[in-house]
This record gives structure tokens, C-alpha cells and sequence, in this order.
């Protein structure tokens, strides 16, 4: 059986005056209805890409982005249409991607009109209320007329909640979504979604550079550690955070600050040999990240590139060393 939707090997390439750079480096993910993942990784591992193409807004240099069973750049006429209204993307900046001249409700009765939810103007009205009072923005006449520079953060981003809800969407692409609102906002904003997960069965792709994040809004779901374009675990997000597979994954993990200052003050540190991320223009060989692992094996690590390997717990790791300790089985060194 077909999974609802599907990115099967997927690379993006993006031309520079510098070079060819692949922000997205053969990525595999799918997700059933009703799913959570959440995205993770530093500023240009490549998760806003993959969002981007798990929504359909770039085209795939290869590999295929599946819909139904079916590859959503081939597709046309009705099959593309409930793609396009079944994906909906919330972006990072709600102040960027709301039209400034127009107003709450005017946003969210076009697509309403449009894709015909509705019957004539005052049934958009009425649906548009709705969903503002669905989002939390109550009681809806006060926030009906009012245009997006007379709202805080937070309600902006209800706003852009609310609108990708106008096409009753199966799957919701939510791209940094709380990381613009003040951090008393954010849980909420956080459980807003978790709840429409559970009342509607939408599938949510959360892509985050906070890990403590992934790991409040994912602790039903799974998380993806991302790394230079390439997905480097994958797994239950209790079992990734409790017991992490890969070193980097372990870093960043061991990175969260914690509520208690004592359990921060002696956590360990994870040192890695380097801080600086190398560039895209000029990947290390083997595993990417070996020039800053701790686990660095010479002759391995730095001559063939790990795939993501499944280990026991329903988990999958891209490193030699820790599918040798997970699996016992031996990694090949070449000659």
C-alpha cells in the first residue's frame, strides 16, 4: 500500500556563479495519514529545501516526489489540483507571506470562493469566522477586518493557519513556524497544530533548527537530523532523543538546555574536532560530517559515504561506526 506522500531519492541542485551546489543530496522520506515528523538540522542543511519540495514549489533534479502513489510531476488537470490543495505550506515569516493590503477576512474568503468550499459571499463570512475561532483568534468579528500590521506575531501566524485550512488540507508543511513568535506563544502555536492533527488526521512536516522543539512537538511521531543535504537519522523521537545514534545527532542533542540548571551544568559535552560546517561547494569525501566526528575512523569514514542503515528500534542511521556497535555486523574497508 502506497503511503499519502512520498519523496523517493530525492536531490535538488542549485547552480552558482561558484559552482553546482546540492542543497537536497538523494533524500528519502514517507509519511502515512495522520503522521508527525519533524525536520532538524543547522541553518543550510537543506530541510527549508525539502519542505519546498514536499510541497511542490521546486521541481526534484532527481528522484521523485509521490502523491497517492502517483509522481506529482507527471500528474495533471484534477490529480494535480487535489495535490495542490491537499499539500499547504505555513511559512516561517507570517508578516511576508500574508498580502498587506488585504484584510484577515478577505485573505481567507479567496481560496474559500475560489476553490468553491462555499456558497456566495456570506457563507465565505461564516466559514472564514469559523476558522478563526478554530485558530484560536476569538471571539472572529475582532480580528475579521483588521490587515496583518495591526497583529502580533502570534495571531499573524494563526492567520496562516487558518488559511492553509480553507482547502481542508491532508498534509501541512509548517516551515520554521514558531521560531518568529515570542517563546510564551510558541507551545501554544505548537499545540494548535498537534490539535488539528488529531481532529482532522493532517499529516505535519515540522522543519525546526530547535531541537527542543522537534522533541516536544514530535514525542508522538518521528524526527529527521538533516546534515549538508542529507538525512543522517531517522527515527521514533523518543528513541533519537533518549538514545541518539549518530554523533551528530548525539551533539546536538547533548546542546538543549534543560529546566534544571544542575542536570545542564553536568551534562556531558559532546566535543566535536570542529566547529565549522564545511561548504557545499567543496563536500569532504566519505561521510560529510567526518572532518568534525569524534568517531572518525581513517581508511573508512573518509572514503565511503554511509547510507542510511536500519538498526534495531525502528531506526535508521547514515554512520559506519554506529551501525557496526547497533547491528554487530562488520563495515567493509576497502583496499
Amino acid at each position: 500500500m502506497s503511503k499519502l506522500i512520498e519523496l523517493e531519492g530525492v536531490t535538488r541542485s542549485f547552480a552558482t556563479p561558484f559552482g553546482e551546489v546540492k542543497a537536497v543530496d538523494s533524500v528519502s522520506l514517507a509519511f502515512d495519514a495522520g503522521e508527525v515528523l519533524c525536520i532538524v538540522g543547522e541553518s543550510g542543511c537543506g530541510k527549508t529545501t525539502t519542505g519546498r519540495l514536499l510541497a511542490g514549489l521546486l521541481r526534484p533534479t532527481s528522484g521523485r516526489l509521490m502523491f497517492e502513489g502517483q509522481d506529482v510531476w507527471t500528474i495533471k488537470g484534477d490529480a494535480l489540483k487535489r495535490f495542490r490543495t491537499a499539500v499547504q505550506l505555513v511559512h516561517q515569516d507570517p508578516y511576508a507571506s500574508l498580502n498587506p493590503t488585504r484584510t484577515v477576512a478577505q485573505t481567507l474568503k479567496a481560496p474559500l470562493i475560489h476553490h468553491g468550499r462555499v456558497a456566495g459571499g456570506k457563507g465565505a463570512t461564516a466559514a472564514a469566522a469559523e476558522l478563526l475561532e478554530r485558530v484560536g483568534l476569538v471571539p472572529a468579528r475582532d480580528f475579521m477586518e483588521k490587515y496583518p500590521h495591526q497583529l502580533s506575531g502570534g495571531q499573524r501566524q494563526r492567520v496562516s493557519i487558518a488559511r492553509a485550512l480553507t482547502v481542508k488540507p491532508r498534509v501541512i508543511v509548517a516551515d520554521e513556524a514558531v521560531s518568529m513568535v515570542d517563546v510564551s506563544i510558541r507551545i501554544s502555536l505548537l499545540n494548535l497544530l498537534l490539535s488539528l492533527r488529531r481532529e482532522f488526521g493532517v499529516t505535519i512536516v515540522l522543519i525546526t533548527h530547535d531541537l527542543a522543539v522537534a522533541r516536544y512537538f514530535a514525542r508522538e511521531g518521528r524526527i529527521a537530523v538533516m546534515y549538508l543535504g542529507r538525512v543522517i537519522e531517522l527515527g521514533p523521537s523518543d528513541a533519537l532523543v533518549s538514545d541518539p545514534a549518530h554523533p551528530y545527532a548525539e551533539a546536538l542533542i547533548a546542546a538543549i538546555p534543560e529546566a534544571d540548571p544542575t542536570i545542564t551544568r553536568g551534562k556531558e559535552r559532546i566535543a566535536l574536532k570542529s566547529a565549522d560546517v564545511p561548504s557545499l561547494l567543496n563536500l569532504p569525501s566519505g561521510c560529510t560530517f567526518h572532518p568534525r566526528c569524534p568517531r572518525f575512523e581513517p581508511g573508512l569514514c573518509d572514503v565511503v559515504r554511509p547510507d542510511l542503515t536500519r538498526i534495531p528500534g525502528e531506526r535508521e542511521v547514515a554512520c559506519h561506526p554506529a551501525v557496526r556497535e547497533r547491528t554487530g555486523r562488520p563495515v567493509a574497508v576497502p583496499t
